[in-house]
């Protein structure tokens, strides 16, 4: 494939991430629609999109893979993240939401066995301390249970990327899973119906999520994946919660505080040591 779509693509799959923080946090600022409706909005419009997807690639069958431990690790990442970014400002949640993705991962690693190097551990500790700053309570501290919410949210996202690495059929797998979390959803939705509020902008951004910053996006993201090398998929990422933050910043009027900015260094510069860095295999 040519370099210049290689580049395309992964742009592409970046901003809709950082479209995925926008849009829910301008729903949940600025509409009458209620988290949970949001979710389930986003999920279902989100596996209606993968699903023709598959149909579309796959025009001698269609089969949904996936399983339902992943689905459930997706269904509490959107869930959190719906419900975090009530109160979050969209740089701050993409930043919880990228260092705790971003950590468990690390984490996983460390865990089976993988070495740091001295850079490595620096860049992981600059990375925590980067996080800790941020949630330390102040007058720009972010409210401590939407950003708990959030690392919830991003610790899930993590198992799920974790549970589907390898996988043979990424898009496949991926609308399966999205498929999964549709009756956890609906079940939120009936649970907490006495909350539930709509209007035309909200169920719009909500659709606009699901349909096209998460499938269209992640499909777009798994087609240039294969080609790109391990370091480099990990590295564009840095990119999200700072393009995430500058969006909300422009679009949003949200405010860039000095907390913010540092944290943000931190947090970035610190995974980008990690990440950067070859990692040692596990000892034998």
């Amino acid at each position: 494939m040519p370099h210049t779509r290689v580049v395309t693509l992964t742009l592409m799959a970046l901003i809709a991430f950082a479209g995925n923080s926008l849009l829910c946090r301008a729903a949940l600022a600025h509409t009458e629609i209620d988290a949970a409706s949001f979710t389930s909005i986003r999920l279902v419009s989100g596996a209606l999109v993968l699903w023709a997807l598959v149909v579309l690639r796959n025009s001698r069958g269609v089969r949904c893979d996936g399983n339902w431990l992943s689905a459930l690790a997706l269904f509490i990442y959107a869930a959190g993240f719906s419900f975090a970014y009530i109160q979050l400002n969209t740089g701050v949640g993409a930043l919880i939401l990228f260092g705790a993705v971003q950590a468990s991962m690390i984490a996983y690693g460390l865990w089976r066995g993988e070495r740091f190097s001295g850079i490595q551990w620096l860049g992981l500790l600059l990375a925590c301390a980067g996080l800790v700053g941020l949630l330390l309570p102040g007058l720009a501290a972010p409210p401590l249970s939407a950003a708990m919410l959030m690392l919830v949210a991003g610790v899930a996202w993590g198992v799920y990327s974790l549970r589907g690495k390898g996988a043979a059929d990424p898009l496949q797998v991926t609308a399966g899973n999205f498929w999964r979390t549709v009756p956890m959803a609906l079940l939120l939705s009936l649970l907490l119906l006495n909350q539930a509020s709509f209007d035309r902008a909200g169920v719009w951004f909500a659709l606009l999520s699901g349909a096209l910053t998460s499938g269209v996006g992640y499909a777009i993201w798994y087609s240039a994946l294969p080609l790109l090398k391990s370091a480099t998929a990990a590295t564009v990422q840095l990119s999200v919660p700072l393009l995430a933050a500058l969006v909300g910043v422009l679009l949003l009027q949200e405010p860039v505080t000095l907390r913010l900015l540092l944290a943000g260094l931190a947090i970035v510069g610190g995974i980008a040591l990690v990440v950067l860095v070859k990692i040692a295999p596990p000892a034998e």
